[in-house]
């Protein structure tokens, strides 16, 4: 047996002796339990309320009587996402963005009714999933079980004796870290458990459940690095526990929170109101429909009626009032999509400041990697969105298309006027059912990886300069023998 495994042996048997490395061990694998099994039946629970919601609001769609097209555009359509799989070991951003967007013509209406944004305070903060339990307590047990690994043996003086039996730094640091990465390979458990649980039962896909696993297990083990290297250099137990519990409040709870509102204040964003008053300016630029004089839809008007050889929108073959409708979803969507783009941009750049801070921050960076690997990033939310507005356009424009091929100009001029004629435009409601459910479509296998690879390509930046540390401790340390 090779003198670094006698080290971890011994010091395995040292933990097993301590009370409280048994309890904090115990206490954690306990939170890491009940977070999976919470996190995996809320994230089922929201996900069948959802499927159920989407049904009933189809059903309710379809089976709308008789109406105008038009009322049917203002009639509107509710949508929701899907959760994947993997929320329920990283639920990322999806409680904080909303879930449901309300679709109705001649508007683009924001994702609404998130979890968090409807609970108080202390439901937020029982929020417990395996993510949060390996990002941030995992760490903090492996701190305070581990502080005193070679800071306790440099002041029992024991460090001299190590090494007059043979004992070289370089085996006694990576005896120490053997045995406090058992330790974080027992705190990884329940976490591997619930992603082989929902790989197999909930149909998750396997290569990105996979990529999780590595990412934790590289971030537990960059703890272990750190833990060795402090307690190999510091002169004392509490000057190690001390720098540790620094090092832990900075890079798990200071910079991830800093970092978000430094990066609103490098790139400012409009706020809704803001942005729908903006919206609201250019639409009176664009063209009104409802103007004869207004200047693009006089000249659309002329287009039209030398399209189809015609003096007069009453001779026209098909009803004017659906080809204006027509028009003008379509200059209103790109003036919506044109903003949608703008705010996606600085959402972009946004999340690129913050990824920077990956590099002060290994959290932030596993963080980014396990939200883009469990598709519940803010990129799985813009895709929703953008989605969601495609649905919308082409619900509204066959609505109204109807409109122009399926109601005659006469009667739809006369609607109001005319009992018969009002009765006429409301078509046959088999129509309504003719309109495809909406079906969200997540990410690629590759899409993911491509985006989780900037973190997981920071958290290896981080292990190897963690390993090139522990050699300069091991010499430090040798030269203090």
């Amino acid at each position: 047996m090779s003198t670094a495994r006698l080290v971890a042996r011994n010091e395995w048997r040292l933990m097993q002796r301590s009370r409280v490395a048994r309890l904090a061990l115990f206490m954690l694998l306990a939170l890491a339990t009940v977070a999976t099994f919470t996190s995996i039946a809320h994230r089922n629970a929201s996900d069948d309320l959802r499927a159920r919601f989407q049904a009933q609001a189809d059903q309710e769609f379809d089976g709308q009587p008789a109406r105008h097209p038009h009322r049917m555009v203002h009639y509107g359509h509710f949508v929701f996402r899907p959760l994947p799989a993997l929320a329920a070991f990283d639920p990322g951003v999806d409680a904080f963005t909303g879930n449901t967007i309300y679709l109705e013509g001649h508007r683009q209406n924001s994702a609404n009714f998130g979890d968090v944004r409807q609970s108080s305070l202390l439901a937020r903060f029982g929020q417990l999933t395996p993510a949060f339990v390996l990002q941030v307590l995992a760490p903090l047990v492996l701190v305070f079980i581990g502080f005193g690994l070679l800071a306790g043996e440099r002041r029992s003086g024991t460090l001299r004796v190590l090494k007059a039996h043979g004992v070289t730094p370089r085996d006694l640091l990576l005896g120490k870290g053997l045995a406090l990465a058992g330790l974080a390979g027992l705190m990884l458990l329940p976490a591997l458990a619930s992603l082989g649980w929902l790989v197999i039962a909930a149909e998750a896909p396997a290569l990105p459940a996979l990529a999780l696993a590595l990412g934790y297990a590289g971030y537990l083990a960059l703890w272990v690095l750190g833990i060795v290297i402090v307690s190999a250099i510091a002169r004392d137990p509490r000057n190690a526990l001390v720098t540790l519990l620094g090092l832990w409040a900075l890079t798990t709870v200071l910079v991830p929170r800093v970092a978000p509102d430094l990066a609103l204040a490098a790139v400012a964003t409009p706020t809704r109101l803001e942005t729908d008053i903006a919206i609201l300016r250019d639409l009176r630029k664009i063209g009104d429909s409802h103007n004869p004089d207004d200047p693009h839809f006089a000249a659309f008007k002329a287009r039209t009626l030398a399209q189809y050889g015609v003096s007069r929108v009453e001779d026209l073959p098909v009803n004017y009032r659906g080809l204006l409708a027509l028009e003008g979803e379509k200059l209103t969507s790109q003036l919506f999509d044109d903003y949608a783009k703008r705010q996606f941009e600085q959402q972009r750049r946004q999340g690129a400041i913050v990824s920077g801070f990956g590099l002060a921050s290994p959290a932030i960076a596993l963080r980014s990697m396990s939200m883009a690997l469990a598709g519940t990033d803010l990129d799985g939310h813009r895709r929703f969105l953008t989605q969601a507005e495609a649905y919308r356009y082409d619900v509204v424009q066959r609505l109204n298309r109807l409109q122009a091929e399926a109601v005659t100009y006469s009667d739809d001029s006369n609607r109001n006027k005319d009992p018969e004629a009002g009765r006429r435009v409301r078509i046959d409601p088999a129509n309504w059912s003719k309109v495809p459910d909406f079906a969200y479509q997540p990410a690629s296998l590759a899409e993911k990886l491509r985006s989780a690879l900037p973190g997981a390509a920071v958290l290896i930046l981080w292990l190897l300069a963690a390993t090139w540390l522990l050699r300069r401790a091991a010499r430090r340390l040798g030269e203090a023998l």
